[in-house]
């Protein structure tokens, strides 16, 4: 029994040896190899046939010898054997160790492969997590990156890291490093050096109650021990408004969050009743063409900010940001620019906001009307489909439109969703009307009578059908929508959102005024906000009822159309309604993709522009 115990407990040491691997393996070899060397060279020098005296020198031949496996010929017989000995032991423990040496390479490239080593870049960016939206996301850091040196962009995700980097394909000057493991997990974390990072995203997965991954991920990195001292720079998705205040206790001033749906439904509202406002935004937001820049230029110092409007020729000035405050969008056009604030301007880049000179002359005050503004009266708006969107976008359009305006809900849904229901009797200036029908049946549309709505809302059915069929279901709307305006003279615009960004060229062809493609604009505001912190306050003013936002108002309220006239002219108009002009529209290009749709964004002050009665000015309001 004490003999089987023995063996055991040997058999138990030794199986836990080598689950530790390798250099287990290995170290056993080495024991091997010097019991047979010990024990051979000891019997050979008791019994006296061996070649050397000593005993030590005996030993270190067999070792030679087992190294440069090489039966001898001479001696006695059984010496002979002896050296068999050490030759077959050589043998096997050569080969061993040959197939445990290719069994750890293979093993270390299998490791690296799924990505489990440690990134030691620095100044980089890191996402964590996947969806549909970092595509978006790293094509625009790609853009933003492309005059920096040596850009990179770390991912850790749960997916395998080869087949990461087959989906994200080219991306330029930008290196982009994949890592697998859970974001939510401290010692996965550890992989892409967060604390050399400048930036990180946090993507929610998209799966039901998204924001626990993402609150569970800032606990991870905020509360890990090892951590720097110094803030994050943060950016995620929180799509409950209820767990923005529990993100917010996590991580206090280190993150910046996003409401995608929010935000969306903000966006939707506004663009329903200004057509092509959701191509400025989508202007604003990505990285191609101008941007929005902070700027300190001591030249400006005791500066007005209407006098510093007309201090740049190639850049539209939008806000002031006070030293140690949050940014101001549109001030009040006597506030004064004062040492250490910082100019907020939409420009080409960073090294693109230089003061120039101003001529006074290029203004044309006698085509300047005074205190003259379009009246709209209430607005009769059509939402067709339903998802969890349209109620936020009910919501802010009561911001918008005066009280009496009617609005129609047309759902798939035999009975009113709860959600309409409730907003219904929450908001105060829209009469809210149910009507069930499906949209894709052109005779439901036709018995709609369509000339009375002012805007229609497209939504998709995302909570019922997969992307793709929402997608097509909402096209064929759109083709007939817009075949009985045509055909019928109606003049209502139409917002239609997507799903998937590659529907958005079949959109353009269906003609639609504005389309939303959710997760393209959400993956905007994250690398936007990821390269600059600052950009949160403004995207939160802009696209907020309260304070300025972006209008597009008709031209003809600011000058009178008689020949051409200078961008300058405009800005002064606007000045004098305390708004902020920062492009137009030319409403003949409206649906030129090519001319992006008429919009211009930041154009030269100083070029001379023929403008016709429809064309629009595109400014910075509070109404």
């Amino acid at each position: 029994m004490n003999k089987a115990k023995l063996q055991e407990r040997f058999q138990y040491l030794f199986d836990r040896t080598m689950a530790r691997g390798a250099f287990s393996l290995i170290c056993w070899l080495g024991l091997v190899a010097i019991f047979v060397i010990l024990l051979t060279a000891l019997l050979v020098w008791i019994i006296g046939i061996g070649t050397q005296t000593d005993l030590v020198e005996q030993v270190w031949e067999f070792l030679i010898l087992m190294l440069e496996p090489d039966a001898l010929t001479f001696g006695h017989w059984a010496f002979r054997l002896a050296t068999l000995i050490i030759v077959f032991t050589s043998i096997f423990i050569l080969s061993t160790l040959i197939g445990v040496i290719t069994t750890g390479i293979d093993i270390k490239l299998q490791d690296l492969r799924k990505g489990r080593s440690k990134v030691l870049e620095r100044n980089h960016t890191v996402i964590l997590g996947w969806s549909s939206q970092i595509f978006t996301v790293i094509s625009e850091l790609v853009v933003a990156n492309e005059n920096q040196k040596n850009p990179c962009i770390v991912i850790l995700a749960d997916r395998d890291k080869v087949q990461m980097e087959d989906d994200i394909g080219e991306t330029g000057n930008t290196r982009v490093v994949c890592r697998r493991g859970s974001p939510m997990r401290m010692k996965d974390l550890e992989l892409v050096n967060l604390n050399d990072a400048k930036s990180i995203i946090i993507l929610a997965p998209q799966e039901m109650n998204s924001d626990v991954s993402v609150i569970k991920t800032l606990l991870a990195i905020t509360k890990n021990p090892d951590r720097k001292q110094e803030p994050y720079h943060i950016v995620a998705e929180i799509c409950e408004e209820r767990n923005q205040a529990v993100a917010q206790i996590i991580a206090k001033d280190e993150v910046e969050y996003i409401a995608p749906n929010a935000f969306i439904g903000r966006i939707a509202a506004q663009a329903c009743h200004q057509s092509g406002l959701s191509i400025v935004h989508q202007d604003l937001l990505d990285f191609a063409g101008d941007e929005i820049y902070f700027s300190q230029e001591p030249r400006l110092y005791g500066k007005t900010y209407h006098q510093a409007l007309f201090m740049f020729e190639d850049s539209a000035l939008i806000g002031i940001k006070p030293e140690n405050n949050p940014p101001l969008i549109n001030p009040d056009m006597s506030t004064l620019i004062g040492p250490g604030d910082q100019i907020i301007a939409i420009s080409e880049d960073d090294d693109t906001v230089i003061v120039s000179e101003y001529d006074h002359n290029l203004v044309n005050n006698g085509l300047i009307r005074e205190n003259y503004q379009s009246d709209s009266g209430q607005e009769h708006t059509l939402i067709i489909g339903w998802n969890d969107l349209a109620w936020i976008i009910i919501r802010e359009l009561d911001h918008y439109v005066k009280k009496g305006s009617q609005l129609d809900l047309v759902a798939l849904h035999n009975r009113p969703p709860d959600q309409f229901q409730s907003i219904s009797a929450e908001v105060s200036n829209i009469e809210c009307n149910f009507i069930s029908g499906d949209t894709t049946d052109r005779e439901v549309l036709e018995e709609l009578d369509l000339a009375r709505y002012n805007h229609v809302i497209i939504l998709s059915y995302s909570d019922l059908i997969s992307v793709q069929e929402a997608d097509a279901l909402s096209l064929i709307t759109l083709l007939n929508l817009r075949d009985l305006a045509d055909i019928h003279g109606y003049s209502f615009s139409i917002v239609s959102e997507l799903l998937d960004v590659e529907n958005q060229e079949l959109a353009q062809i269906a003609k639609a005024d504005d389309f939303i493609v959710s997760d393209r604009l959400i993956s905007l505001v994250l690398s936007q906000i990821s390269e600059n912190k600052d950009l949160s306050a403004v995207f939160r003013d802009i696209f907020d009822p309260e304070g300025s936002e972006v209008y597009i108002k008709p031209i003809r309220d600011y000058i009178d159309i008689n020949g051409e006239t200078s961008f300058y002219t405009l800005v002064e108009a606007a000045s004098r309604k305390g708004e902020t002009a920062i492009g137009y529209r030319k409403q003949s290009l409206a649906y030129s993709h090519d001319d992006c749709f008429g919009i211009m964004i930041n154009p030269l002050k100083s070029d001379l522009i023929k403008f016709e009665p429809e064309d629009k000015l595109i400014v910075l309001a509070e109404s």
